[in-house]
C-alpha cells in the first residue's frame, strides 16, 4: 500500500482494490463507478502531492473546487464528498480520517460513510422499505434514514432488539449537550427514532419525554420592505426573476415553486394550485397580475424543450409511483411537465431512466445571494426571506391572518402570527430623550 499513495496511485489495480473495497462494505454498486471518478479528480487536483501525505484541509480544498462550479449540483457534491470519505477512511486507512471522527471529513447524507454492522444495515434497509411504503417524501426518508444510521452507529456494539426509551433518551440528550444541536435538528431526530421503533420495528417506546431538550430561540423572521423586494426583483435575471415573483407574489416556497406543473397553472382563475406541498397538503394561492405574461412564455419555453425531448425519445417526466400506474401516459404529456425545466437531461438514480427534471435549488439560492450583494441590501436574504415578506405585507395591507393561513398553507395559525411581530412596532409612541 505504501507505494500505491505516491505517484502509482493511477494504476488500474489501485482503483481496482478500491471498487473491491467499497464492495465489500456494502456501498451500492450503482455508485462504485461514480466515486472512482470523484477520487481520481482528487488524486488529479492535488498533483505530485503524495496520497499519504494529504491532510484534511487538501480534500476540504478539492470539495471547495467542486462548490465553485456552476455545472456541479449539490447531490454530486454530496456523492464526491461520500466518495472521500471511504477512501480515506476505509481503503486508505489514514490516521486522520480513520481516528478524527466527524472532524476529518464531511459524512454524507444518507448515512453510508458511519460503519455499520450487516444487522444494523438490514434494519436501515426494513425503515426504508417502510417509509416508501408509507408514501413520505424522498428528503424525509433521506432525513430518517441519515438519523437512524447515527443513532445505530451511536451504539455500534447493541443490537436494535437491545435497545430501548432509555437509548433514545440518552441520545437525545447527547445531542443537545454534546453537539449543541438546534432544537428543530432534535425535533427531526425525534421523529426519525419514533418511527424507527414503532413503525418500522413495531416496538413501543412508551413515555420518554424527561430528556434535554434544545431550547428553541425566539427569533423574529427577516423581512423586506416592499421598495427592498423592488430593488432586488429588478437586479435578477431570468428565468430567477419569475421565480422570485412567484415567491413574494403568491407566498410559495422554493420547491413549490420549481416543482410547479403546466397544469396547475390555471389562468382562467388567476390562481395556483400547490400540489403535494409541506405536511403533503394541497392549496390554491394566487397568480399574482405582473408574473402572467411572463409565466405564459415559460409555459411556452417549456412545451419547445419537452418538444424537443419527445425527438430524442426522451420527455418523461418524474412522477409519484401511484399516479404512473394510474396515467401511464401522463409522464410524456407536456402538462404534466415542470413549468421551470432543468437546462439538461439527466439519469435518475433510482430507476436508471434519462428524464429532464425541474430547476434545481440551489441555482436559484445563488442568485439570490449574488442579487443581495449587487443590490447592496444590508439584510440576510433567501429565497424564503420572499415568502416572510409575502406573509406580512398581506397583513400589513389589513387582510385577516385567516386568510394568510390559508394562503402559506400553515396547519397551525399560531405559525401565521410570528408575522404579526414583525407588524410590532413597540414604543413608537414614545419620543427617545436625545430627540429633543
Amino acid at each position: 500500500m505504501e507505494n500505491s499513495l505516491g505517484e502509482s496511485a493511477l494504476n488500474s489495480s489501485f482503483w481496482l482494490s478500491y471498487e473491491n473495497c467499497l464492495t465489500e462494505i456494502c456501498v451500492n454498486p450503482k455508485l462504485i463507478h461514480w466515486y472512482v471518478i470523484w477520487c481520481k479528480q482528487f488524486v488529479k487536483f492535488i498533483g505530485r502531492l503524495p496520497l499519504k501525505d494529504c491532510r484534511p484541509e487538501h480534500a476540504s480544498a478539492f470539495l471547495d473546487s467542486l462548490r465553485d462550479r456552476e455545472s456541479i449540483k449539490d447531490w454530486q457534491y454530496k456523492q464526491a464528498r461520500t466518495a472521500l470519505w471511504h477512501f480515506f477512511r476505509d481503503y486508505l486507512q489514514i490516521s486522520w480520517a480513520a481516528d478524527g471522527g466527524e472532524t476529518s471529513l464531511p459524512k454524507c447524507d444518507e448515512g453510508n460513510s458511519i460503519t455499520l454492522s450487516s444487522a444494523h444495515r438490514a434494519t436501515l434497509e426494513k425503515m426504508r422499505t417502510t417509509l416508501v411504503g408509507r408514501q413520505y417524501a424522498k428528503r424525509t426518508i433521506n432525513a430518517y434514514l441519515d438519523w437512524a444510521s447515527r443513532f445505530l452507529g451511536h451504539y455500534p456494539h447493541r443490537q436494535i432488539i437491545d435497545l430501548d426509551a432509555t437509548a433514545v433518551k440518552a441520545y437525545l440528550t447527547w445531542l443537545v449537550e454534546k453537539q449543541n444541536v438546534a432544537v428543530n435538528t432534535q425535533k427531526q431526530a425525534l421523529n426519525a427514532l419514533v418511527f424507527l421503533f414503532q413503525e418500522s420495528e413495531e416496538c413501543s417506546l412508551g413515555d420518554f419525554s424527561d430528556f434535554t431538550r434544545a431550547k428553541k430561540p425566539i427569533k423574529v423572521p427577516v423581512v423586506l420592505s416592499r421598495e427592498e423586494v423592488s430593488v432586488l426583483l429588478a437586479e435578477m435575471n431570468p428565468p430567477f426573476t419569475l421565480i422570485c415573483q412567484l415567491l413574494y407574489g403568491a407566498g410559495l416556497r422554493l420547491l413549490e415553486a420549481i416543482r410547479l406543473r403546466i397544469k396547475d397553472v390555471d389562468f382562467a382563475q388567476n390562481q395556483i394550485l400547490v400540489r403535494d406541498g409541506k405536511g403533503r397538503k394541497d392549496r390554491i394561492t394566487m397568480l399574482p397580475d405582473i408574473c402572467r405574461e411572463a409565466l405564459e412564455g415559460q409555459i411556452a419555453e417549456a412545451k419547445c424543450i419537452h418538444a424537443e425531448d419527445l425527438k430524442r425519445n426522451y420527455g418523461e417526466v418524474w412522477l409519484p409511483s401511484a399516479l404512473s400506474k394510474k396515467y401511464p401516459g401522463a409522464a410524456r404529456d407536456w402538462r404534466w411537465q415542470y413549468v421551470f425545466p432543468a437546462s439538461r437531461v439527466s439519469v435518475d438514480p433510482e430507476s436508471g431512466k434519462v428524464r429532464r427534471h425541474h430547476f434545481d435549488d440551489s441555482a436559484v439560492q445563488r442568485a439570490v445571494r449574488e442579487t443581495t450583494k449587487r443590490a447592496e441590501l444590508s439584510k440576510p436574504v433567501t429565497p424564503h426571506t420572499l415568502r416572510h415578506s409575502f406573509a406580512t405585507h398581506l397583513l400589513d395591507s389589513g387582510y385577516d391572518i385567516r386568510t394568510v393561513q390559508e394562503l402559506l398553507g400553515h396547519a397551525d395559525v399560531a405559525t401565521t402570527m410570528i408575522y404579526t411581530h414583525v407588524l410590532n412596532k413597540p414604543g413608537v409612541a414614545v419620543r427617545s430623550p436625545v430627540d429633543r
